[in-house]
């Protein structure tokens, strides 16, 4: 049902829309969750790298998309493609970037780093060519503070859907393509090739949904999309303060994020030496508090406020990481408790790190306030930046320090240093990152009262 505000920008949506664009980040997540926590185990572990030669080839990659992020941004607010100004992006891309994603889990020329570095850097480019796109989508939609916050719960839901089906589905399928038993999570490339093969697929055909379910209607006219410049980039950055708060929390979660997934599968191999159905679960468990909480977080943020709701669940993530650090040290661990302390630590960083991205449309909206420009593409191509800087902090650390504390893929039994290193990727680490993205988000200024009277004056102007 629309109402009177629905041409001036505030539209709501129908479940059908709201899905369809949630089905966006299921399929990214399907496709990049992936890589994000078991292509370095791949790569080690299967392919043949050194942990050393992969952290390095993991920063030469994010470096590049530094580099890219601010090129596409510019790109695609400069131009209006004849599908659509951001979703078109959805399939030109979304071809290219299955397939590339399936041959970075290809076997086919291990260990050859020249071919992991061409395919894994093209893979983790065209992955910027969708998501930038994607996240300025969001904001295309509507300028609604509860729709949006409606949007961002469901693609938050739905993209835990993706982390679920990676994370605890992949071991599994893993196991039921393995043709020999095998203790821990079974290392048959063939394997691993045909389960990437069938989430990149899926992935693509979410892409085409979403696509036909986003119907674009608050973007820049043709006139202001032909003034868009690279430099906008930077001036956006040091105009915008609460851009540049979010960037920084970005920073800060991504980070955390990339070195507790990457370390998953390290640390229940080697210190709960569990077999692939109990990896499996423990790593669904890392999705799993979304089905709970992310529906209730337009009444969660209605009844504590924005930022409490971060401080909540951050401090959630922080004493779930505690637990399982302590249950770990025990002599004989239960994986019950292991179990429960996943689950409260992931609680926490679901809700906190999903609740972010209902953030970007507030201070793209600050942004047009200010300028008068409303660039969406580069206002997520510098959220990408430092998303991308987080990614980058976090694939350096994890794999140094497995080198650090001597790490060896051949045996099930680590030393006391190695799985004490392990640990420490797991909870010490990232428990330190959730402190510094506390103090971070409580610098962020603007309220639902403040960006809804904004753009209000936003639409009022365009009227005028």
């Amino acid at each position: 049902m629309q109402d009177k505000n629905q041409g001036n920008g505030f539209y709501h949506l129908s479940w059908l829309q709201r899905i369809g664009f949630g089905s966006g980040d299921l399929a990214q997540n399907l496709i990049f969750q992936v890589t994000c926590m078991y292509l370095l185990f791949f790569y080690t572990d299967i392919y043949g790298l050194d942990a050393v030669d992969v952290s390095v080839m993991f920063t030469v990659g994010n470096v590049a998309n530094v580099i890219w992020d601010p090129i596409v941004g510019a790109l695609i607010d400069k131009n209006n493609p004849r599908l659509g100004k951001y979703r078109s992006y959805l399939v030109f891309v979304g071809i290219p970037l299955s397939g590339f994603a399936i041959l970075c889990f290809w076997n086919g020329f291990a260990p050859s780093l020249l071919y992991a570095y061409v395919t894994y850097i093209a893979m983790t480019l065209l992955y910027t060519f969708i998501n930038v796109p994607y996240g300025a989508l969001n904001s295309s939609l509507t300028r609604d503070t509860n729709e949006i916050t409606i949007l961002t719960s469901v693609r938050m839901f739905m993209a835990n859907c993706g982390g679920l089906a990676v994370a605890s589905g992949l071991p599994l399928l893993i196991s039921h393509f393995t043709t020999e038993e095998s203790e821990g999570l079974p290392k048959d490339p063939t394997a691993w090739f045909t389960t990437m093969t069938i989430y990149a697929c899926v992935g693509l055909a979410l892409l085409l949904f979403c696509f036909t379910q986003c119907k674009e209607r608050v973007v820049m006219s043709a006139e202001e999309s032909a003034n868009v410049k690279v430099s906008d980039l930077w001036m956006e950055f040091f105009h915008n303060r609460p851009l540049r708060v979010i960037a920084f929390f970005f920073i800060t979660a991504f980070s955390m994020m990339s070195i507790g997934n990457a370390a998953g599968a390290y640390f229940m191999n080697s210190n709960m030496h569990a077999s692939a159905d109990q990896l499996a679960l423990f790593m669904g468990l890392g999705s799993a508090p979304a089905f709970i909480f992310m529906p209730l977080v337009p009444a969660i943020k209605r009844l504590v406020g924005k930022k409490n709701m971060f401080y909540i669940f951050l401090s959630c993530a922080i004493v779930g990481m505690a637990f399982l650090y302590g249950v770990a040290k025990m002599e004989n661990p239960s994986m019950t408790l292991v179990y429960v302390a996943q689950f409260i630590k992931s609680t926490g960083v679901i809700v906190a790190t999903g609740y972010m991205w209902a953030l970007v449309p507030e201070v793209i909206s600050f942004g047009e306030y200010k300028s008068g420009k409303r660039i969406a593409g580069i206002v997520n191509a510098l959220t990408g930046i430092f998303f991308k800087a987080g990614m980058t902090l976090g694939s350096v650390v994890a794999p140094a320090i497995l080198a650090y504390v001597a790490y060896n893929p051949d045996v099930i039994d680590q030393t006391p240093m190695a799985e004490e290193g392990i640990l420490w990727l797991m909870c010490v680490i990232p428990a330190a990152l959730l402190l510094l993205a506390m103090f971070i988000i409580s610098r962020y200024e603007l309220t639902d009262e403040v960006i809804d009277k904004i753009n209000r004056e936003i639409e009022q102007k365009a009227k005028a």
